[in-house]
């Protein structure tokens, strides 16, 4: 029941993002963002939810026409926290992707099942992590297309792999740990709770590292 409930409540979460960004016309004017916090709110629920009526909804046109008012500035953990959610949504979805791919073709790597997981998990959270700050910086910048991948992969490889390496340490607690015999697997509910946990905890090792290149100059303010 916990299982179902998170995982439900993270659903209408983001269904509810999706439908205030692109149904009532809150766009950002960060086009990526639009996909950005609905993702984040598979993992994060609700407070993804609080986070965007705070500092996501307020940055969006329809918004700032209606206050008459530019938004406030944000404290200055946001900045950082929301170069965290992007990357985190780049990785999220590989992971999706990749975990299902994984168990429904019977992939394995030396005999290892969460090996095959870490490496698709990876490379394909790699892939979508590079498009999405592509996507980002390009448009603000003015870059060209080989330009714009080289700058977004600089910014982006070590916040991922930052956020990959909390997920992949509590993937490793999940099959060793928690369920060693037998192993849960992505056609169970409850490997999706404890995914959505192992998300958040990927998010809260990314984060310093985003400090750091934000600070650094070499990823962008969000």
């Amino acid at each position: 029941m916990l299982s179902w409930t998170s995982i439900a409540v993270a659903v209408l979460c983001a269904a509810w993002l999706v439908f205030d960004i692109y149904g009532r016309g809150y766009r950002p004017p960060m086009g990526i963002m639009g996909v950005v916090w609905p993702v984040t709110a598979l993992y994060f629920g609700p407070l993804a939810v609080w986070a965007y009526r705070h500092w996501g909804r307020p940055k969006s046109e329809r918004w700032q026409r209606e206050q008459g008012r530019e938004p406030a500035e944000a404290p200055r953990w946001v900045p950082p926290a929301l170069g965290t959610s992007h990357c985190g949504a780049g990785c999220t979805l590989g992971d999706i992707v990749a975990e299902f791919g994984v168990f429904l073709f019977g992939v394995t790597l030396a005999g290892s099942t969460l090996l095959a997981e870490y490496v698709g998990d990876f490379v394909l959270a790699l892939l979508l992590g590079i498009v999405f700050q592509y996507l980002a910086i390009a448009p603000m910048s003015g870059l060209g297309l080989r330009e714009g991948l080289v700058q977004a992969a600089k910014a982006d490889v070590l916040s991922l792999t930052s956020f990959e390496v909390g997920l992949f340490g509590w993937m490793a607690l999940m099959s060793f740990v928690f369920f060693p015999d037998p192993h849960l697997h992505p056609d169970h509910v409850t490997y999706w709770f404890l995914m959505q946990i192992g998300m958040i905890i990927g998010f809260l090792t990314s984060y310093p590292v985003n400090v750091w290149l934000i600070r650094k100059g070499i990823k962008e303010r969000m």
